[in-house]
């Protein structure tokens, strides 16, 4: 059995397979992952995110981000600095907390590859429709949460996993660049690997606090 990419537990189970790939389970922190075996390489990966048309300019887009920026937002003091990670190619999201008032740096591995932010230090860190593509959850997010400052938050956003059976009908899986799904359980489990409290303030938003 393949190793977890978040808690490096060599005790995963079948979970699912499809005409493309094959779905596995972590049984310690319940992470579902695709194996590395199925993985798209670096340019077939870029040539999927190439077609992304987000623009700060789509209202629509905004809304959907504003899932995460409004609850996140409420808990910021002002002028708190943020880093949205995993911008893509249309940044959005720093452009929203900018507007409030919040100054913001951006990386993104394809677009953003600027290494030297990801050293500074932040009072909060946004990821959104980023955790289901990282390769190595485990180390990216345990990377993000040393950069916060006591007090800091992590915000993330990404559809949750429920149930075998939904899983097996969920379009979420038909994205070839999404390789790890989280429930809430393997949200929880990660928050009290991280030592970070955990809210659960909508049904795709995730939010930790560092102490």
């Amino acid at each position: 059995m393949p190793t977890c990419p978040l808690c490096a537990s060599d005790d995963a189970a079948f979970y699912h397979r499809d005409a493309r790939r094959e779905y596995h389970q972590c049984r310690r922190c319940a992470l579902v992952f695709v194996p590395p075996a199925f993985r798209l390489g670096p340019e077939e990966e870029r040539a999927v995110y190439d077609q992304h048309e987000n623009s700060p300019e789509d209202p629509g887009y905004r809304r959907f981000l504003s899932r995460l920026a409004d609850p996140l937002r409420e808990r910021l003091a002002p002028d708190a600095r943020g880093l949205d990670f995993g911008a893509g190619p249309g940044p959005t999201l720093s452009v929203m907390f900018e507007e409030a008032g919040h100054p913001m740096a951006v990386y993104d591995p394809f677009y953003a590859p600027e290494a030297s932010v990801l050293e500074a230090e932040y009072d909060f860190i946004t990821a959104t429709e980023v955790v289901e593509h990282l390769f190595a959850p485990g180390a990216e997010l345990a990377r993000l949460a040393q950069r916060l400052r006591p007090g800091g938050w992590l915000g993330l956003m990404t559809k949750r996993a429920t149930d075998r059976e939904a899983f097996a009908r969920w379009h979420y899986i038909l994205d070839p660049t999404h390789v790890a799904f989280f429930s809430e359980t393997t949200f929880r489990w990660l928050a009290d690997d991280l030592g970070m409290s955990v809210e659960f303030p909508a049904a795709d938003v995730v939010l930790l606090q560092k102490p």
